[in-house]
């Protein structure tokens, strides 16, 4: 199996070199090689080098910056996963690309489902929700993931700024409104890897789709920030925060240029059933990066 990925400095893409290598020929390219907000760069790449599938890890995140890049946003979020589908559809290749809790509104009640109707609040919602429709539009075969809270031991991530702040504040102020799971790089790289495999061993479309991956779990970002401010404080580290030194604070009070969603929990049903999966606790993911950069 010949594999391409894109987007392979980036925390997932990162991730994703480990875990596609024992699939076949990996071929791992960064925005040097294939810009994708450059037409004639992706679809040269992908001409290039004839894959049987395609890893779409590259995406236009700056949530906020968004807002007032909307036309640079728009290219690499929902043009570039047309390209890579047009191309795939050509040489029967499969598609795997990356999709946001921020294909929703953030205001229901329970965990969403793929089925649920989709409506974005930012232009990054907005872009990457595109990006799924025009990916399908193609005719290519294709598994858009849905995921949230995407954190690393590799590249910038709320974990890591809540650690750095720690080291140098004696207050925090962390949102205590907003409901997700953290999800870790390396569990979506682990759950891509099988389901590739999966899908190669059964040699069927009926696993094409739309799938929601994130952690087990549920936590806030004001709990999220003191799970691993505390994490750090039992294994040594030099936290200058005090625990009580950990404030919540409402989304009003922190405002910011892109709405996020106050209900950002997804349904995996759907990927666990499919796929025969277990998806760990969001602590287990955080405690294992923590590991890797304390």
């Amino acid at each position: 199996m010949r594999l391409l990925l894109t987007g392979k400095n980036g925390q997932v893409g990162f991730e994703l070199q480990r875990a596609l290598v024992p699939l076949g020929d990996l071929v791992a390219l960064d925005r040097a090689c294939c810009d994708l907000e450059d037409e004639t760069s992706i679809r040269n790449s992908v001409r290039r080098f004839m894959p049987d599938v395609i890893v779409n890890a590259a995406a236009y995140t700056a949530v906020d910056k968004a807002e007032s890049d909307e036309q640079r946003a728009r290219t690499v979020n929902a043009r570039a996963p047309a390209i890579l589908g047009e191309e795939a559809k050509r040489m029967g290749a499969l598609v795997v690309h990356y999709s946001t809790d921020y294909v929703f509104d953030g205001e229901a009640e329970g965990s969403y489902r793929e089925v649920d109707p989709v409506a974005p609040q930012s232009v990054y919602g907005q872009t990457k929700l595109e990006g799924e429709a025009a990916l399908a539009a193609t005719g290519a075969r294709h598994l858009i993931l849905r995921t949230s809270w995407v954190f690393g031991a590799h590249g910038a991530n709320f974990a890591k700024t809540m650690l750095r702040l720690a080291c140098e504040r004696e207050i925090l102020e962390v949102v205590s409104d907003q409901i997700g799971a953290p999800t870790s790089a390396a569990l979506i790289a682990d759950v891509t890897g099988h389901a590739i495999r999966e899908i190669n061993a059964r040699k069927s479309t009926e696993m094409d789709g739309v799938y929601h991956l994130a952690a087990a779990g549920e936590t806030t970002w004001h709990d999220y920030a003191s799970h691993v401010i505390e994490h750090a404080r039992s294994k040594g580290k030099a936290i200058k925060v005090p625990p009580d030194g950990i404030r919540p604070i409402a989304t009003a009070d922190y405002p910011t240029p892109a709405k996020r969603p106050t209900n950002s929990r997804l349904d995996t049903h759907k990927l666990r059933e499919v796929f025969n999966l277990n998806l760990p606790d969001w602590k287990n993911g955080v405690d294992h990066v923590l590991q890797q950069i304390l």
